[in-house]
């Protein structure tokens, strides 16, 4: 879970026989917990059912469905999903998380806190025009 600076929020990395939306809500308790603040989330449509009103009850979150339209072909960007993507890319840039070398989840969920470091130290050592 990212928020909109593509920034890491919370990771749980499940076992494959693991669904989507269990894992779901136990992450999403986990970075409610952290982030006092957090009111809206947005996930793509493997997300939708029950989910969406066990946030709302639960967890007083919205969920908010961003669904690909049906009509259009082809590539099409849709809105907001990109964060995720560009953090995958993010990802994808250290160079044991291309390839599943884990054995235990633990082991791949410190991997991606230790790649999301290495991004947040970047972006801090960067220069930037307020910096000088």
């Amino acid at each position: 879970m990212v928020d909109t600076l593509g920034l890491l929020l919370g990771v749980m990395v499940t076992a494959a026989d693991t669904g989507d939306r269990a894992a779901a809500q136990v992450l999403l308790r986990r970075v409610a917990d952290g982030h006092h603040r957090l009111a809206l989330v947005w996930a793509d449509g493997g997300y939708t059912g029950s989910l969406v009103e066990h946030c709302l009850a639960t967890l007083a979150l919205v969920l908010a469905i961003v669904k690909r339209n049906d009509d259009l072909r082809g590539f099409v960007v849709l809105p907001k999903r990109w964060i995720v993507e560009r953090f995958f890319a993010h990802l994808m840039r250290t160079r044991r998380l291309v390839r599943d070398f884990e054995r235990r989840t633990t082991s791949t969920e410190a991997m991606i806190y230790w790649s999301m470091t290495l991004l947040m130290t970047r972006r801090l050592a960067r220069p930037g025009p307020e910096r000088g």
